[in-house]
């Protein structure tokens, strides 16, 4: 584990960890004990620290476990290169729907919750399946392809856009509670949906 060493004025030395160090200790603590069992405690025995050099990158365990479940969610995001935007488009829904619905899902909603009215820590959260802006970027970069190939137009790439699917995949947990959306639900977003926001930014036809 990658740890940084500091000086102490009477000679001797504490170890404090480097930001991907608490990062991964989080992930590990997230992953086996979940939010509830979350604390700076067990995350500083995980990276072999002590909490208080913790508490001098994160202002509290929320805000760690945030940094952590973002770390992991853009490592877990991959592109999908069926050869259409439709396919990646329901390709990269289904993966979404499957890490929601997975235990990971738990964690993600189980850190809303904890991040209750602090926005800049729900901010970072705002695309659950795969860590903020790099899951938006991901869809843009699908969006290009799509350009690219002459499947739409370029007013299509645009960041409204690109969050659509995502936003009304997260809507169907929200407002539904379901375990699971349907595989059924996810086509109906693409090709009711996102197909036809995406043709009518432009002339060309997907």
């Amino acid at each position: 584990m990658s740890l940084e060493w500091d000086g102490c004025r009477a000679g001797r030395t504490r170890r404090r960890p480097s930001p991907g160090a608490g990062r991964r200790a989080g992930n590990a603590t997230l992953e086996q004990s979940g939010v509830p069992g979350l604390t700076m405690e067990e995350v500083a025995r995980r990276a072999g620290t002590n909490k208080n050099a913790l508490y001098r990158r994160w202002p509290n365990r929320v805000a760690l476990g945030v940094a952590a479940y973002r770390r992991l969610a853009s490592a877990q995001t991959q592109l999908p290169d069926t050869g259409s935007l439709r396919g990646d488009a329901l390709e990269m829904l289904r993966r979404a729907n499957s890490t929601w619905s997975s235990p990971y899902g738990e964690i993600l909603r189980g850190l809303i919750a904890a991040a209750g009215a602090t926005p800049e820590l729900l901010a970072e959260l705002r695309d659950p399946a795969a860590g903020g802006g790099a899951y938006e970027a991901a869809w843009l970069t699908l969006l290009g392809r799509a350009v690219a190939r002459g499947e739409a137009a370029p007013e299509a790439l645009h960041p409204r856009v690109a969050s659509a699917p995502t936003a009304l995949l997260r809507n169907e947990y929200v407002t539904r509670g379901v375990p699971a959306v349907p595989d059924a639900v996810l086509t109906e977003i693409v090709d009711e949906v996102f197909l036809p926001l995406v043709r009518g930014r432009g002339p060309a036809r997907v």
